[in-house]
């Protein structure tokens, strides 16, 4: 499956999006999907700066919070799930 943002797209298979976006805290599931190689791959053709602008779309954090790469990829990462598993309910 894919989410689609303004600047990039981010593939992601159902079951990784159900497993990092549910009830309760997710932050340690997001962490754990970043760790497939596979899955990050995908990462290395977005540039940093494009996933902090689209963060930044948001309003959620300040520029400062954005310069942290590690962080803005578990948010777009949780985001991008949260994305597939309600656009099938």
């Amino acid at each position: 499956m894919q989410a689609y943002f303004e600047r990039f797209v981010i593939k992601i298979t159902l079951k990784q999006a159900k497993s990092v976006s549910h009830q309760g805290q997710c932050d340690e599931d997001v962490k754990e999907l970043l760790k497939d190689k596979i899955f990050l791959r995908q990462f290395k053709k977005i540039d940093s700066e494009s996933i902090a602008a689209e963060l930044q779309e948001y309003g959620a954090w300040d520029k400062e919070e954005l310069k942290d790469i590690e962080a803005n990829l578990e948010r777009i990462t949780w985001i991008a799930a949260c994305n597939i598993v309600e656009e099938i309910k």
